[in-house]
């Protein structure tokens, strides 16, 4: 057995084996993984200049969808390109900082999107709980504070992690059966006990999604409250029609992400391949619908999209997000 990490200045890189059982198969797996990331990238990119180029869309719950969309591509870009180069050219090789620079960028922009989403729920409930005050209470400004307190909390809350990982002692064993740096994954390859950094990954993805979670649910609950009391049928449909596209992407979101880390973590029975394509489409099919989901359900990004491209906007496209 080779010396640990930890007594060589220059460690050896690791080596990704992409889908484990599925080699045949590789180049078939990845044309999905690539039309779905050409689709985020392209999506993604039309929401974030739509918005940028539109004064009319420069309101809070713009912001949320524009910081969204930039969270999609950083995490879509983190992941997809390596992953093909593994699928398409056998390039299995990453270096050691690599990995683990890529697993920060991975953890932290996943609890960035979290708190964004957070943040979405409480503009959606002080509009349709608060209206007359929400003027006073959201601006774009404190939009922009609080995804940066979202990002200012997802890095410090991962930057631990990275470091206990770092510093975990690395064997002769350096396969990755995985397709990109995935957290127990690499973990499973130390040579010394790494529960310390189990026990901290998981109680920080716990709290973190169980607390935002939690008030999302508060917040949604309320808001259908609200929503059954008022009188007109056609106000009502309006107003869940404002927040149908935000439920829509927090549930693509939660479920995924639950599902995939627990599936990972607990699922010992489940075939590899398995576990893997589950990681795999979570980073990769979220960050494509959710440009889709606002380019079809907010008709303010509809029109600036429009506009983007040199297209007429729609005469009865309503005003209402």
């Amino acid at each position: 057995m080779s010396a640990p990490n930890r007594s060589n200045t220059n460690p050896p890189p690791f080596l990704l084996t992409g889908i484990p059982g599925l080699e045949a198969f590789h180049v078939w797996i990845s044309i999905p993984f690539c039309v779905t990331y050409i689709t985020a990238l392209l999506g993604n990119a039309l929401v974030l200049l739509a918005v940028g180029l539109d004064r009319s869309l420069h309101e809070p719950m713009f912001c949320f969808i524009a910081m969204l969309a930039l969270i999609d591509l950083i995490l879509s870009s983190a992941v997809v390109p390596k992953m093909l180069g593994v699928l398409w050219l056998d390039s299995r090789e990453i270096g050691f900082e690599a990995c683990f620079i890529q697993m920060f960028f991975i953890h932290t922009f996943t609890a960035v999107e979290s708190g964004v989403l957070l943040a979405m729920s409480l503009d959606r409930y002080v509009a349709i709980c608060h209206p007359l005050r929400y003027s006073a209470i959201q601006t774009g400004p404190r939009a922009v504070q609080a995804g940066l307190l979202s990002l200012a909390r997802g890095a410090g809350a991962m930057l631990p992690l990275t470091c206990l990982l770092t510093s975990l002692p690395y064997c002769s064993s350096r396969v990755i059966p995985h397709s990109y740096c995935e957290h127990m994954a690499v973990v499973g390859l130390a040579c010394a006990d790494a529960a310390a950094s189990h026990r901290y990954g998981l109680g920080v993805a716990t709290l973190l999604v169980g607390t935002d979670s939690a008030f999302i649910a508060f917040s949604y609950c309320t808001i259908l409250r609200a929503v059954l009391r008022l009188p007109s049928r056609r106000a009502r449909l309006k107003a869940l029609g404002t927040c149908g596209s935000h439920v829509f992407v927090i549930l693509i979101f939660y479920v995924g992400g639950l599902l995939s880390m627990y599936l990972q973590m607990f699922a010992h029975s489940l075939a590899p391949h398995v576990q893997v394509l589950l990681a795999d489409s979570y980073l990769t099919v979220p960050p494509m619908l959710n440009p889709l989901v606002y380019g079809v359900k907010v008709k303010q990004i509809q029109e600036g999209i429009r506009k983007l491209l040199g297209q007429p906007a729609g005469a009865r496209s309503s005003r209402a997000a």
